[in-house]
Order: structure tokens, then C-alpha cells, then sequence
């Protein structure tokens, strides 16, 4: 089969968004098919992460490039910062000021669905000039940004392609929305959009069963055409026979964590542990909101017996050594309606480190679900239950998922089943 893969995010730009399609695609390939890649010129991007390692794995396949409208320079001279906003705003610490209340305002009601949709009229163009040339089966778009997926309702409205929508997350349910501040007009519009790309789909990819349920009651009678493609991990990411060495019993934590996630309950957790005399480090690596840093190093002049390590956003390929070397890691789902079926990227290299998995989140959840299949660790929604296991694992700590369990999400596995 020929695969044109539409998506924004691509190296150099970094995070599990990147990840999801450029595992996928080499995979695909390593099956025996045709995949081309179309996504926007860096030059013209606006990527809240970089991480150059992964241009490295997409040097073998054929990547298109093309221009793009920058709406986003206008918000960076409006807001008077260099960075643009990440996932639910984490890198803007307290209450939004006047300007950044503005500035919300205006993408969450004039940029709709989003201020990237300035790609697409170049990405169409693009598209059907690689299609004229020699024609793909499937065109796979993916979201966010979920402009994206106008790109292929295009395609498909115009030339018949077949074309399926992957949603790496909701759109109009996604956890930060209300941080736009949508008028009622807004709202609308943007449900139309998304009822749309829904109902005009011929495939609809899905990270899990919960979302399916959502779209269900968005669009009645999409639930066939809608396929759960969980993310994964790729093997070849891990080293062999790593094991954690530490003196000081390592939690660690990966990736994004804004204030919507359960950080009080992580904090109370933590004292009932720190309370009982032991010692504990805690390893941040990515971008956790400035105001959960500032709580932790609250708690280490409080505790001596605690360490804070905050590194930052790294590269992948560093940040999967931080997961082996850990002695536990930590797993939170933000505190949200419809949070069941939230699945973040994480989950799935916290199973392929086989490392055990702690935290909070809705314990009838997608997420759960697998960890208790895979016997990789549970989730809590009571911090006093939580500190009692984690308390027990630094006295002995358990295995995590075995190789067999996790073997099911290995990226090579999921390339199969889309296939299929």
C-alpha cells in the first residue's frame, strides 16, 4: 500500500506527538510499504520542543516540505515571549495576565480550530501534486493540530482519496479548551468542524476505547468506522540490561505536567512518605508547570531527606535512559470530565522501560486498564493508599510490565494492526 502521512509535527520538532507517526511510518516501511510524509517547512513552524535526535530516524524516509502562514508570530510580539505555548500552557506559570488573557481570547475564537491552519492551503496544494504523480491508497492525517484534518477532508471531498483521521487527543474536549475563552459562536463552530471531519472520515484512529464512546455521542453511527490505535514504544529505543543502581530510592517522572493534573494529591502523597522518615529522590524530566516545581522545593527545605532533580526538557533518546535508571515511575492523568480515557504517549515507554508504575488517575480508566493487564502498576485516587504502595516498593521494590506483556504495543505490533 502507498500511505501519505499529513502532520505538523515532525523533526526537528520533539514530544510524543512527533513520535507517534515517525515510529509508525519506519515501521510500515519495515513491512513492506510505500510511505511519504508531508509536513511543514521548519523554517516556517512554531515547535514548543526541538529535540534533533530524532532527525536521525527520519532520514530514510521521503519527507515533503512546504510553507506556511506564521499566525503565530503575532501572538509571540503580542505576548512579548519567545516560547510558544506548550500542551494546557504549562510553560505559563499563575493566572494569565491581562495580555495573555487577551491574547487566549483571540486564538480560542478567530484561529479556528487553530492558528496552524496557515499551513494548510500549502500542505493542499502539495498533496495533490504528490497524489497527480503516482496515487496513494490511504491518506492519514493527524491531530493536533486537528487543522490538519481539514487537509484530508479536502482530499477526499475533491478527489475521492481515501482518508483516515487519527486524534492523538479530543479536539473540542480536549482538557485546556476553556483556557480560550470560546464564545458560544466559537463553541459551535468549532463542534461543526469537528462533526464534520467525524462524519466524513472513512477511517477514525483512536488512542483509546473512551474516545470512541465520546465521538459516539458526537456523531451517532461513527463507532465502526472508529479504530483504537493506542501509542506505543519501540524497542530499539532501550538499552540492554540497564538496572537502576541508586542510593536514594528514584521516582521519576517524563514529560509534560501542567496545575490540571493531581499535583496536590502527588505533594500529600509524598509528605505521608517523607513523614515516615525515608529517603526519596524525585526526577523531573520535561517541562512541569513552574508552580509544581516550587511545591517540591518547598518540600525539600522541609525534608533533607529529599531530593528534587528538575533537568528540563531532554532529548528522547536521554530521556528513555532517565526511565530505565529509575527505580519506579510516575504516571499521572489530569483531573478532568471524561478523563477515563485519557492515554498519554508516556504511558507506553513507562511499559517498554519495565520499570513499575505509580500515580494518580481515574482507577476505571483506559489506563488502568492496562497497567493491572500487564501487571506494570496501578493507579490511586487516595494519596493515603498511594504512599502506603509506593512506601512498600522502596522496601522491595516489584518488577514492572514483563517482556511478554509489553511486547502488545511495541511500535512494529501497532503497524500491524493499522495495516490490518
Amino acid at each position: 500500500m502507498r500511505f501519505l502521512v499529513v502532520t505538523y509535527y515532525w523533526p526537528p520538532a520533539g514530544g510524543p506527538g512527533v513520535q507517534r507517526w515517525l515510529k509508525t511510518s519506519k515501521a510500515l516501511t519495515a513491512l513492506g510499504h510505500d510511505v511519504e510524509v508531508l509536513t511543514v517547512s521548519p523554517e516556517k513552524a512554531t515547535y514548543p520542543l526541538l529535540d534533533a535526535s530524532l532527525e536521525v530516524e527520519a532520514k530514510d524516509l521521503p519527507v515533503h516540505r512546504t510553507p506556511a502562514r506564521d499566525w503565530f508570530g503575532a501572538y509571540q510580539k503580542l505576548t512579548r515571549r519567545k516560547e510558544v505555548p506548550f500542551s494546557g500552557f504549562a510553560n505559563q506559570a499563575g493566572r494569565p495576565g491581562p495580555i495573555q488573557r487577551l491574547s487566549r481570547f483571540i486564538r480560542g475564537n478567530f484561529f479556528l480550530p487553530d492558528p496552524r491552519r496557515g499551513w494548510n492551503g500549502f500542505a493542499l496544494g502539495k498533496a495533490r501534486q504528490l497524489h497527480a504523480r503516482l496515487p496513494f491508497d490511504v491518506v492519514i492525517t493527524t491531530g493536533p493540530p486537528h487543522s490538519t484534518h481539514l487537509i484530508g477532508r479536502a482530499l477526499k471531498r475533491q478527489q475521492g482519496i481515501a482518508w483516515w483521521a487519527d486524534f492523538r487527543d479530543p479536539w473540542t474536549d480536549i482538557y485546556y479548551y476553556d483556557q480560550f475563552y470560546p464564545t458560544p459562536w466559537a463553541r459551535a463552530h468549532d463542534a461543526s468542524l469537528e462533526r464534520s471531519v467525524l462524519a466524513e472520515a472513512d477511517r477514525v484512529l483512536t488512542v483509546s476505547k473512551d474516545l470512541v464512546r465520546l465521538f459516539e455521542e458526537k456523531v451517532p453511527g461513527v463507532r465502526p468506522r472508529c479504530h483504537v490505535l493506542p501509542n506505543g514504544y519501540d524497542p530499539s529505543d532501550f538499552s540492554e540490561g540497564i538496572e537502576p543502581s541508586n542510593e536514594v530510592f528514584t521516582l521519576t517522572y517524563t514529560g509534560t505536567l501542567t496545575l490540571d493534573y493531581p499535583v496536590s494529591r502527588v505533594e500529600a502523597a509524598l509528605v505521608d512518605v517523607l513523614e515516615s522518615g525515608a529517603s526519596l529522590r524525585l526526577r523531573l524530566v520535561g517541562r512541569p508547570a513552574n508552580e509544581f516545581v516550587a511545591s517540591m522545593e518547598a518540600l525539600q527545605k522541609r525534608f533533607p531527606h529529599f531530593q528534587l532533580e528538575n533537568l528540563g526538557y531532554r532529548p528522547h533518546s536521554e530521556s528513555v535512559g532517565y526511565l530505565q535508571t529509575a527505580d519506579a515511575l510516575m504516571l499521572l492523568i489530569p483531573d478532568l470530565p471524561n478523563n477515563q480515557g485519557i492515554l498519554t504517549g508516556k504511558i507506553f515507554e513507562y511499559l517498554g522501560s519495565g520499570r513499575p508504575i505509580w500515580g494518580f488517575g481515574p482507577t476505571d480508566g483506559d489506563a488502568q486498564e492496562i497497567l493491572l493487564q500487564s501487571q506494570a502498576g496501578s493507579l490511586f485516587e487516595s494519596a493515603s493508599e498511594a504512599s502506603q504502595i509506593l512506601q512498600s516498593w522502596m522496601a522491595s521494590c516489584p518488577a514492572g510490565a514483563s517482556p511478554e506483556a509489553r511486547a502488545a504495543y511495541t511500535r512494529m505490533g501497532l503497524a500491524e494492526k493499522l495495516v490490518g
